[in-house]
């Protein structure tokens, strides 16, 4: 069980690296480390020396997957990196990333942040052309479509665009490059970073601090980045499709520290605080956030409303996943080892708590609870995103239908479900005009409107998956 269970979860982060003479492994782990919020099931990296492959994974933390031992015997120029939260295929070993095999042409890996909505197809094909597979991930199916393919491996990633359909930001890794890609729609970020004689690949723009590198490109929809000695060079891949940008980054997965499209997310988040508190003001003592993830979002709102800021619930920040059976009693005691009331600052005030998102419901009750239990005389309830009511397809684990409290339940349903004063959502429009724009992100999660050809998605989404055997009971 996720103690953020409550919390949608991206499936992952990627890195690349072209560092000649710089033990790229090594610098592929401190950025990964970077980017650990994006999962932390398992981690790996992978590098190549003299046409030779290396690599390393293992479940868990990057800090606990990597040590000087196993980072010394990761050799080469050339590196990709992942850290995993699963969507599709199971959380164990033989899923996590990055996955790497031998050709003809060589070592060839790759690590993917993303979720194919057609791996069913692709996989079946695979199978009835012979081709045995290891994992249940869809990450190896794209793998096994490279090696089938013919040319160079920019025509190779050029046919695999054309045959994946979804969402991806893939670090491939062979004997000469490493190259990135990013799906024709642009759902999952990558971008591009420079630092003293090489360059990276990175999900978020946070990972070029560790290693001292600066943004120099992000990767566009349907582009293709080769990574090598002559510098980085841009293919366009694919044709773009009508951007589609996940909104959640802005919202909740990526980290403040982060940049999308020339926006700081901290930057971003403080606006969409902003907008909240202009359409659902709330008369109050004060404004405090559900920390970590809800603080930009709560700051904007109290900056917005004048009303004073403070800290109300003290997280725990080393409570990490936990595989016991999830049932309500856990959950509850879940919410209690991950947060801490401070009764001083709330007694007999009027509380905003500020949340990024609310998904199942399951949290924010116990935390309205808590409040009140500390001495808060009335707690309202701001959420910084629209009401989640459909799920998504595109890589990020939210929940299925049934279970998001906001597809069966109207806003006062779900105020006296988690027993607040009040509860408000932001509205769309409002997103849009705190992310400063009106079209470039999917926002298929709070409209059930997805970015794909809706006759052929529905086809792809819904076509029972039991008839692909899963024979690793996953």
């Amino acid at each position: 069980m996720e103690l953020d269970h409550d919390k949608p979860h991206d499936e992952c982060g990627v890195i690349g690296i072209f560092a000649p003479g710089q033990e790229a492994a090594r610098l592929a782990f401190f950025a990964l480390y970077t980017l650990q919020h994006r999962g932390q099931e398992a981690a790996g990296i992978a590098s190549i020396q003299d046409g030779v492959a290396h690599i390393h994974k293992g479940q868990g933390l990057v800090s606990a997957v990597f040590n000087e031992d196993n980072l010394f015997h990761l050799r080469g120029d050339f590196a990709i990196g992942h850290t995993r939260y699963s969507t599709t295929g199971g959380s164990g070993l033989r899923n996590a990333q990055p996955h790497v095999i031998e050709t003809l042409d060589g070592p060839l890996g790759i690590a993917h942040n993303g979720n194919l909505v057609n791996a069913h197809v692709l996989r079946r094909q695979l199978l009835e052309r012979g081709v045995g597979l290891q994992t249940s991930s869809d990450t190896e199916v794209m793998l096994h479509l490279l090696t089938a393919g013919n040319g160079d491996w920019i025509n190779r990633l050029q046919a695999l665009m054309t045959q994946a359909e979804g969402a991806f930001a893939l670090t491939v890794l062979t004997r000469d490059a490493v190259f990135g890609v990013r799906d024709p729609w642009g759902f999952r970020p990558l971008v591009v970073g420079k630092f003293d004689g090489g360059h990276v690949l990175a999900s978020e723009t946070c990972a070029f601090s560790a290693i001292g590198a600066e943004l120099v490109h992000e990767v566009q929809p349907g582009e293709i980045v080769r990574l090598d000695a002559e510098g980085f060079h841009v293919t366009q891949g694919a044709v773009p499709k009508q951007r589609a940008f996940c909104t959640f980054e802005q919202i909740y997965f990526s980290r403040p520290d982060s940049v999308h499209q020339n926006q700081l997310v901290h930057s971003t988040r403080q606006r969409l605080g902003r907008e909240l508190a202009r359409e659902a003001p709330v008369q109050a003592d004060i404004v405090v956030p559900v920390p970590d993830s809800g603080t930009p979002h709560a700051v904007g709102f109290a900056q917005e409303a004048g009303i004073p800021y403070t800290e109300g619930l003290i997280k725990n920040r080393y409570v990490g996943r936990t595989f016991i059976e999830p049932t309500q009693q856990l959950r509850e005691t879940g919410v209690r080892m991950k947060f801490n009331p401070l009764g001083d600052n709330l007694k007999g005030k009027r509380v905003v708590m500020v949340d990024d998102s609310i998904v199942r419901g399951t949290t924010s009750g116990p935390l309205v609870q808590m409040l009140r239990d500390a001495g808060a005389a009335e707690v309202h309830v701001r959420v910084a995103c629209p009401a989640i009511t459909d799920p998504c397809y595109m890589g990020v684990d939210m929940a299925s239908r049934e279970d998001l409290i906001a597809g069966h339940k109207t806003v006062e349903e779900i105020r006296e479900h988690i027993g607040a004063d009040s509860l408000a959502f932001l509205s769309i429009e409002a997103l849009m005009r705190g992310l400063e724009t009106d079209e470039g992100y999917c926002n298929a999660c709070f409209t059930g409107v997805y970015p794909f050809e809706s006759e052929r998605f529905v086809q792809l989404t819904l076509k029972p998956k039991e008839q692909f055997a899963n024979v690793w009971g996953e």
